[in-house]
Order: C-alpha cells, then sequence, then structure tokens
C-alpha cells in the first residue's frame, strides 16, 4: 500500500520530465535509472546491517563489496558512465573513491604521455590500486608547509623519499591505511641541497604478490572516525619513510623536470595546467553536496507527510507536519538548495571543459576567476549540505536520531566533505583575495570576467536602490539579481576600504579576515542565484516543471534575503519595508511548493535501497517497518541481557559486595 498516493495525486506537474532535469539529460537518466535499480535488485549490495558491525567486520565486508562491484563491471561489459553510477549507487565509501577520484586523475593530469602510457593501463584494470598522500599529520591546508623530503641522488638517478619528523607522517589519505599498493605522495623536491617546493611523486607501498608493506615503509590505518558505519568502511591511513628509494622517471613531470644530471627544469607544458584537475575535483564535490543533500531532504520531506502530531479536531486525523509553516520555513529552502546546487553543478561542468579548452589554447585569462569560483561553491555548497542533513535529522524529530532513519550515517559520512580538498573557511579567505585584487584592479581599466563581471557595474551598484513596492517584485529575475550584486559589491568595496586603512596589507587581512570571509560568502551565493536564475531561461519541457522550479528558484534566493537581511540593510539597499515585502513572498511560495512536494523529491528517482531509510520509503509505510527493525537489533537476540548475571542481579538484590566488579 502506498501510503503517499493521496500526496503524489496532488502534484500539478509532470514528475517524469522533472526526473530529466534533475538527471541533466533523457541519456542521463536512463543509465541511472537502470542502474540504480540494478544496485537495488542485487543481495550482494546489501547495507541495511551497515551501523550494527564492528570495524573489522564492515570494512572486510566493503572489500567484498568493492570487489564484487568490479566484478560486476566486468561481467556486465559497463561503460564508464555505467560503472560510475554502480559505485555512486553501491553507496559505500571505499577505497576505489580514492583510486578513481585522485589517483587516477593525478596521473592524467600530472603525468607525461610516457608516465600516463605505463600507469594508467595498471591503475584503469585494477592491477595497482592507488591513493593520494599529500596531507600531513602537522599541515593539511597549508600545501607548501609539507615536510616529506624526496632528495635527488644523482649517482643512482633515484629520488631518497623520507619523513623527517613524527609531523611528517602522511596522515589521513583514504585507501592507503591497508589497501593501496601505490600512491602519489606530495613532498619537498631537493637537488643539490636546493629546495624547489612540492612535488608528486609515484611510489610502490607493497608488495604486488603479499601485500606487505615495503622496506622502508611504515603504514597503517589512522583509527574510527565519527559515526556508526559512515566513513568508517574507509582505511584512512598514516604512512612513514625511512629513505626509501624510487627510480627518477617517477617523479610526476608533466609539469616540471629532474635531468639524469640532477637539473631542475620546467617543461614546455605551462605549471596552470595543474589547475585543471582542481576544477575537475571541486566541480564533482558540488554536484556530490546536491546529491547527498537532496537524499536527506527526501527523506526528511516523505516522512513529514506521513507524521501527524496534534490539531485533531473532533476526533479526527491530526496535522501533517509537513503542514505547519515552521516545518516548511526549514525543509523548503533546503529542498529548494539541492535543485540549485544541481544546476550549479551542471554549469561548473561547462565551465571545467571550458578552462580545459583554454588552458590547451595558452589562454590563462579566465583561470583566477574560475579558481576562486570553483573554491567559493565547494565551500557554500558543502558548509549548507552538511548543515542541511543535520537539519533534516531534527525535522524528523526523535526517530531522526535512529540509525535506520539513515540520516546520522548520511551525516557522518558527509561531513569531511567540509575539510577535505581544501578547508572551508581557507577557501573563503582564497575567494576573498581574489575579490580584493579584482576590486584593486577597477580603476586601471582591466574589465572583470565570469562571475565578478558584475563588479564592471560597480558605480551604479553602489549607487542603486530596491524599487520593490510589492511583494510579488520579488518574482522579477531583474530585481533579485540586482540585489544580490549590490550586496555582493557593496561587502566587497567596504572590505577593499578598510584594507587600505592599514599600512601593512597582510595585517589588515588577518584582522579582516571574518568580514571578508563574509564577503566572499555573499559572492558565491550571487553565482548560485544567477545560475538558477540562467537555468530558467532555458526551454524546460514537462507540464508544471518550469513553474515547479521558478518557485523553488524563489524559496531559495528569498529563504537566502531573510536570512542574510542584515547585510542587505546594511548595504542600505533595501528598506525594512522592503524586507518584510520579500518575506510575504516567501510563505506564498512555500504554499505554492506544499502540494508539490512529494513529487519533487520522487524527482529524484532514488530507490529504497540508495535512500537507505525507513523513515524516506517510498510508500511512507513508516511505523510497522521501524517496529520490524528494532526486533532485528542484536541485543534482543536474547531476552535477558548478557550481563544480567554479573551486574543486574547482585544490583537488584543488594549484593554487590560479593559481585565480580
Amino acid at each position: 500500500m502506498d501510503y503517499l498516493a493521496d500526496e503524489r495525486k496532488k502534484a500539478v506537474f509532470d514528475v517524469d520530465s522533472m526526473k530529466i532535469v534533475w538527471a541533466g539529460s533523457p541519456q542521463a537518466f536512463e543509465v541511472s535509472d537502470r542502474i540504480s535499480k540494478l544496485v537495488a535488485a542485487d543481495p550482494g549490495f546489501r547495507k541495511d546491517d551497515r551501523p550494527m558491525l564492528a570495524r573489522k567486520e564492515l570494512f572486510k565486508n566493503t572489500l567484498r563489496k568493492a570487489a564484487y562491484a568490479w566484478k560486476r563491471i566486468i561481467d556486465l561489459r559497463l561503460s564508464e558512465e555505467e560503472a560510475s553510477r554502480l559505485r555512486f549507487y553501491v553507496d559505500e565509501i571505499a577505497y576505489t573513491d580514492l583510486h578513481w577520484g585522485m589517483f587516477v586523475p593525478a596521473l592524467k593530469g600530472q603525468g607525461t604521455d610516457e608516465q600516463q602510457a605505463k600507469w594508467l593501463p595498471l591503475a584503469n584494470k585494477m592491477q595497482i590500486i592507488g591513493c593520494y598522500a599529500q596531507t600531513e599529520l602537522g599541515h593539511g591546508s597549508n600545501v607548501q608547509g609539507l615536510e616529506t623530503t624526496a632528495t635527488f641522488d644523482a649517482d643512482k638517478d633515484e629520488f631518497v623519499i623520507h619523513s623527517p619528523t613524527l609531523t611528517s607522517s602522511k596522515w589521513w589519505p583514504g585507501g592507503l591505511g591497508k589497501v593501496s599498493t601505490h600512491a602519489v605522495v606530495y613532498a619537498r623536491l631537493i637537488t643539490d641541497g636546493k629546495d624547489h617546493g612540492v612535488h608528486g611523486f609515484i611510489v610502490q607501498l607493497r608488495s604486488l604478490e603479499d601485500h606487505t608493506p615495503l622496506p622502508g615503509i611504515t603504514v597503517g590505518d589512522i583509527g574510527m572516525k565519527f559515526g556508526n558505519g559512515g566513513y568508517n568502511t574507509m582505511d584512512n591511513g598514516v604512512l612513514r619513510f625511512d629513505r626509501v628509494r624510487i627510480p627518477r622517471d617517477q617523479m610526476l613531470m608533466k609539469v616540471s623536470q629532474v635531468t639524469r644530471e640532477g637539473k631542475y627544469k620546467q617543461s614546455d607544458v605551462p605549471r596552470q595546467l595543474v589547475y585543471g584537475t582542481m576544477v575537475f575535483v571541486r566541480q564533482q564535490i558540488v554536484k556530490d553536496a546536491s546529491c547527498a543533500l537532496s537524499r536527506a531532504v527526501c527523506i526528511a520531506t516523505r516522512y513529514s507527510a506521513v507524521r501527524r502530531q496534534f490539531g485533531s479536531q473532533n476526533g479526527g486525523s491530526e496535522t501533517q507536519v509537513i503542514d505547519y509553516k515552521t516545518q516548511q520555513s526549514r525543509l523548503f529552502p533546503l529542498l529548494a538548495s539541492a535543485y540549485a546546487f544541481r544546476f550549479v553543478g551542471e554549469w561548473l561542468e561547462w565551465l571545467y571543459k571550458d578552462v580545459i579548452q583554454r588552458l590547451q589554447a595558452n589562454d590563462f585569462s579566465t583561470l583566477p576567476e574560475a579558481h576562486a569560483c570553483t573554491a567559493g561553491l565547494k565551500s557554500i555548497t558543502t558548509s549548507i549540505t552538511a548543515d542541511g542533513i543535520e537539519e533534516c535529522r531534527k525535522l524528523c524529530g526523535g526517530h531522526g536520531y535512529l540509525c535506520s532513519s539513515g540520516l546520522p550515517e548520511l551525516f557522518a559520512a558527509y561531513v569531511p566533505a567540509c575539510t577535505y580538498e581544501g578547508d572551508n573557511t581557507v577557501l573563503l579567505l582564497q575567494v576573498a583575495r581574489f575579490l580584493m585584487k579584482t576590486v584593486s584592479q577597477l580603476g586601471s581599466g582591466k574589465q572583470p570576467v565570469g562571475t565578478t563581471a558584475y563588479m564592471g557595474r560597480l558605480e551604479h551598484l553602489m549607487q542603486s536602490r530596491c524599487t520593490a513596492q510589492r511583494a510579488e517584485d520579488w518574482l522579477k529575475p531583474s530585481q533579485v539579481l540586482e540585489a544580490f550584486e549590490a550586496r555582493a559589491a557593496k561587502m566587497s568595496v567596504s572590505c577593499a576600504q578598510n584594507l587600505s586603512k592599514f599600512s601593512n596589507p597582510e595585517e589588515g587581512f588577518a584582522e579582516l579576515s571574518a568580514d571578508l570571509v563574509e564577503a566572499a560568502v555573499a559572492h558565491c551565493q550571487l553565482i548560485v542565484v544567477s545560475k538558477f536564475i540562467e537555468k530558467l531561461q532555458q526551454d524546460i519541457p514537462g507540464e508544471g516543471v518550469k513553474q515547479q522550479l521558478e518557485a523553488l528558484c524563489g524559496i531559495y534566493y528569498l529563504s537566502l534575503l531573510h536570512k542574510h537581511q542584515g547585510d542587505f540593510l546594511a548595504t542600505s539597499y533595501l528598506t525594512p519595508k522592503q524586507a518584510v515585502l520579500a518575506n510575504d513572498q516567501l510563505r506564498a511560495l512555500y504554499a505554492k511548493v506544499r502540494p508539490n512536494a512529494i513529487a519533487l523529491v520522487d524527482a529524484f528517482n532514488y530507490t529504497d535501497h540508495y535512500l537507505g531509510s525507513i523513515l524516506g520509503r517510498y510508500d511512507g509505510n513508516v511505523y510497522p517497518k521501524l517496529y520490524e527493525a528494532a526486533w532485528k537489533e542484536p541485543l534482543n537476540e536474547s531476552v535477558v541481557p548478557d550481563g544480567y548475571k554479573e551486574y543486574i542481579r547482585p544490583l537488584l538484590k543488594q549484593q554487590l559486595h560479593s559481585a565480580r566488579l
């Protein structure tokens, strides 16, 4: 029985068309739909017992699933896209994520043609398993502070990889602890006593015969991480080198090289190429944010429609929790954010292709802007998603705290995204530096490009004032864009003016860093709002689909405006009355989305297997399944608990003095 059938009947748009919008194309939807059902139907990919498993058992089960997934990929002759979707829907964080997501892209991005010809066939067939060993015990965000050394020995034509201090131990790389046979290791390159900074090296860690660590290598797992299941399926590792020798040709030499004589030189390939890999990884992280947030929102939305509490009139049904305005005001902006992040992720995919084309044509003009833009979007999307998953857990009340809700494990598995590939605050400070540079160059006639193009209209934006007179005026894209542009521009200019008062710019940057982060957030939010609006200017087929996306877009930007009202008022763009009108319009949009809420999360097309949540079940049959799941708890295997005789009985019988405690 479908307990949510009545909710689904309320929808005033074509859900199947929205599924294609979410997937990106009919072809992407077909692949995604087929592979998700294939995974859900395969008992080999069962995951409902994950939070109950001890770490060793959990990890071994992950190894089994990763091997089984690879076998299925080979047996079914899946394409690269299909294989990627299969790993996504298996939904188990594993060493393969780092092998395919970091190790292989590093070989492609930083290896010469000869190096790629040697190593990629082995990596692509998984005859070697790789990880990305950059972060150390003492340094994460400050890559230039890494301490591991790679000293060239000209006599033997080898590099000597060494960990000179405890803090130089590689610490955190996924897949390193127990699985990887090889790593791309980042170390300080030293030739003739000169330090050339951090470079990448391919280092074999374990024997390909019996998997034991090679001489000079100390390697292991760093221990349990936050939460049940979650990231504990991954063997995040510690690694130390004791003068380990590797051939010279195992330095990744696409950008810079060391000759046989020990001379360090730049290759003809521009250094900027490495930024291409960074843009690729960060656009993937933004897409992952939309997936994780949409998953949490799907669970919370369905459960909010199932759950009834208070409001019973004359013995009738209680009120659905989703009908309370307090629930809507917390849930619907997250639903809108999931769609917003999806569309900005699509745009980042285009940006990545554009950057690569330009790099190949030796055009580096858009690189600083693309770098700042991807850094900022990685930061705000992962922060909002992490906070959003936790908010969804709270929106599900007490039952949200159960592992069977799927939300605690989703949160534990997702939150590292706020730190890896750049700490979110550090990234926002990078964006702020770029914004300050952009403002400082405005007087020189250099026109800002891409996502900073609005800075070219600074004079107009500094003077502009909101013209909204009715609540509906906040539905006009031009009105909204100008509001977010004026806020971002004024906050950046204010920071630049305050910075100019310091004789030492670095001292000023440190002192004003909190304000600079806020200016960076304003800029990044403008990007997401503008890309959502741009998406709506495209031809979007399907009855009522565009209207629903317009409502979600309105909820996205108006909820931001409400949350950051102080910015808009402080920059004098808005009057308090106009802020009230914006809030009136926001409430009207909640009412418009409410009957479509279940259909809007159905459009994510997630199977019950992938969601991994009793609260988020497609059929809404929550309570019988929660009751059923409780009896599967290992504690319930016996009626009287283990330990009764030793600890409970002596307490009850007042015999603790003779108990063996």
